[in-house]
């Protein structure tokens, strides 16, 4: 299937965004107000549309400071897009981007079984000597 790049999305795609967030289960309770605050606060987004329809079949956004470290969040590709490469696609498209090109380090959280397919682009669960991550969550938000 022929997709496009795109590094902005639509209000439309804004909103199939939010359809696909409610499908995994990460990220299920998601609002839609919320998902707009996010994008306006995220450092890159990159995603891919049909080219003929403008649908969004797949994303993933990035928070960096440009230098020492980048955190990769919300790879996803719509179900029914599945099985087609675009998955891969879209980390090509992120290990790529000429602002990740030169920082330290890209981080990223996933469950065991996607392991494998982060390995591919040099992604390890090796965190270095004895450090953790940690996670501090406010009562009541996700």
């Amino acid at each position: 299937m022929p997709v496009r790049l795109i590094d902005q999305l639509s209000d439309k795609q804004v909103e199939e965004l939010h359809a696909l967030y409610q499908r995994e289960w990460w990220t299920k309770d998601r609002r839609i107000e919320d998902v707009r605050r996010m994008l306006a606060g995220t450092d890159i987004l990159i995603a891919l549309e049909d080219p003929e329809s403008g649908e969004l079949v797949a994303f993933a956004r990035v928070l960096t400071d440009g230098v020492y470290r980048a955190h990769l969040f919300d790879v996803i590709v719509k179900e029914s897009h599945r099985g087609q490469g675009l998955g891969r696609a879209i980390v090509d498209a992120v290990v790529a981007h000429p602002v990740l090109s030169s920082v330290e380090k890209i981080i990223l959280s996933c469950k065991p079984e996607l392991v494998p397919f982060y390995e591919r682009w040099g992604f390890s669960t090796e965190l270095g000597g004895d450090q953790r991550f940690m996670v501090r969550s406010v009562k009541g938000v996700n």
